[in-house]
């Protein structure tokens, strides 16, 4: 690669810089380097080597010192893709004098020819300190591309520093770079998705912004997937029908090897433009779609399936406070909308929900022959339903500037949710209510739909637990890997943690599903 190209691709250097980051103490540092100039000392995955998400390698450079032009270290396969440290030797322009630096940067995919492919990656560029044992880091994050598929940093550390034999980078001029890597799984590429995971993901078929995750979701609500297969749809019309071409979606991501398409879904829902999904939130398409499905399953064997599984109610009251008077309203939900700005958990915004309203002042409650009384006016909720759809309010309009606005705030969800101190617990005359099994309010995490980005712009993933047992993979369009269940959940929180990398202060869930877990057997069971 030649020498502007990769001026062009220095990212800022305001990274962090670590000393001792996890150096293995002051051991004799020869025992830190194998014989091969690449190691791959890496945790136990349970794929394939090759298409592990992480791995930390070695490149020792013998002959330091007379590095003329840039050297590459042998690959090491991460994510199916050949990665490669590259060193050399830059002349950086400072005030009135050119100073040496060493260029340390990180190249994927070095030798392709394909302009198509591409990979995000965070990697962690070391430098060991021979003489103590620690190791000197800048981080960086960048999605690797056929123009951009090197990254890192022109003045890595001064030349004459690493030269420095007081300094204990160099021994018996040989210094050793160490990288480690994780990487998402490549766009563009051989990435075989039923082989990895046992899944295939959805074509990105452009402007459609979160429905690729949202099918997915309900692809993996069985319960949900096995009414979908018993709608009669045998004389529809195959343009219009939105419950065939969602019987078709669904049938080939079980049964294809491949990613599948979705135009004819997005052809009879008629929602063909981004535009379409711009106007629409994810809570309004979802509803759209189930009340499709709704009508579609009346008077068939399926009826009642969508309510039976997301429909929960809740109790609107409002209660006097100096006369026995109380009014109350049941109403039926599908989803709950949660206050996420300012809330460090949904416990909090469940608590937000709950919250009591004081009606007094000019603002009284007109309590019939009681005339007008100060009153509480709150929700109680009566019943959850089994599968519990939950959207955070990330996006909120803005009157000032008449658009939406994006909230990035942390806001922590757990792998079980407790909802029982948000039920209930007296009837609204004040009789006792059946207690159900304890079980009955504990709600297991089952998919996290994430944004990237500001404001409808960006990037949309689904991380799904597809049986419940904690085994996560990534959906990401077309490409579906296996991944940890911090990456599907702590990293999904939002705001800045610190050792996340810039990027990903705007990377937060935007909805979550929830599935009782004394009925997970009936709906996640198989198909």
């Amino acid at each position: 690669m030649d020498q502007e190209d990769m001026d062009q691709t220095e990212p800022d250097s305001t990274v962090d810089q670590v000393t001792n980051s996890g150096g293995r103490g002051r051991e004799d540092p020869g025992r830190m380097m194998a014989e091969s100039e690449v190691i791959a000392q890496e945790q136990k995955v349970e794929e394939d080597d090759e298409a592990r998400s992480e791995a930390t390698f070695r490149f020792k450079v013998e002959n330091f010192s007379s590095i003329k032009d840039s050297v590459l270290s042998e690959p090491c396969i991460i994510r199916n893709l050949p990665w490669k440290i590259m060193i050399m030797q830059r002349q950086t322009q400072t005030q009135d004098r050119n100073t040496k630096s060493v260029g340390y940067f990180l190249q994927c995919n070095g030798e392709s020819e394909s302009s198509a492919w591409s990979c995000h990656a965070n990697a962690d560029l070391r430098l060991i300190n021979q003489r103590e044992g620690t190791k000197f880091s800048r981080k960086i994050g960048h999605m690797f591309y056929s123009k951009e598929n090197d990254w890192g940093f022109s003045h890595y550390m001064g030349w004459n520093d690493v030269q420095d034999p007081e300094k204990g980078y160099i021994k018996d001029d040989c210094v050793i770079f160490e990288v480690k890597v994780n990487a998402d799984a490549p766009h563009g590429v051989s990435w075989d998705s039923k082989k990895h995971t046992g899944y295939v993901g959805l074509k990105n078929q452009g402007a459609t912004c979160y429905m690729n995750s949202l099918l997915q979701v309900l692809y993996f609500t069985n319960m949900l997937r096995k009414a979908v297969y018993k709608m009669p749809t045998e004389s529809d019309d195959s343009q219009k029908s939105v419950a065939l071409a969602l019987q078709r979606v669904f049938h080939e991501l079980q049964f294809l090897d491949k990613p599948v398409g979705t135009k004819k879904l997005t052809k009879s829902f008629g929602w063909e433009t981004l535009d379409s999904f711009m106007q629409h939130d994810v809570q309004e398409f979802l509803r759209v779609l189930l009340d499709k499905l709704e009508s579609k399953m009346k008077q068939t064997c399926v009826e009642g399936t969508i309510p039976r599984l997301f429909e929960g109610k809740m109790i609107s009251y409002i209660r006097c406070k100096n006369v026995d008077y109380k009014s109350t309203r049941t109403e039926s939900f599908y989803d709950i909308q949660l206050n996420i700005k300012g809330k460090k958990s949904i416990d909090e915004s469940f608590a937000d929900y709950i919250q009591t309203e004081t009606l007094d002042g000019d603002n009284k409650y007109d309590a019939g022959n009681y005339g007008l009384q100060d009153a509480e006016k709150g929700i109680l909720f009566d019943t959850f339903p089994p599968v519990l759809h939950l959207h955070l309010m990330r996006f909120q309009y803005d009157p000032v500037t008449d658009c939406s606005v994006k909230f990035n705030d942390r806001c922590e969800f757990p792998e079980i949710l407790d909802l029982s101190s948000y039920i209930q617990s007296k009837d609204a005359e004040g009789g006792e209510r059946d207690s159900t099994s304890p079980d009955s309010s504990k709600y297991l995490l089952h998919a996290v739909l994430v944004h990237s980005g500001d404001n409808h712009g960006g990037h949309y993933v689904v991380f799904i637990n597809p049986q419940g047992d904690g085994k996560w993979c990534k959906f990401d369009d077309d490409v579906v890997s296996r991944c940890t269940k911090k990456e599907a959940i702590d990293h999904n929180f939002g705001g800045e943690g610190e050792e996340l990398m810039t990027a990903r202060h705007c990377t937060n869930a935007y909805m979550l599903v929830y599935i009782q877990q004394s009925r997970q057997g009936e709906i996640l069971g198989p198909v």
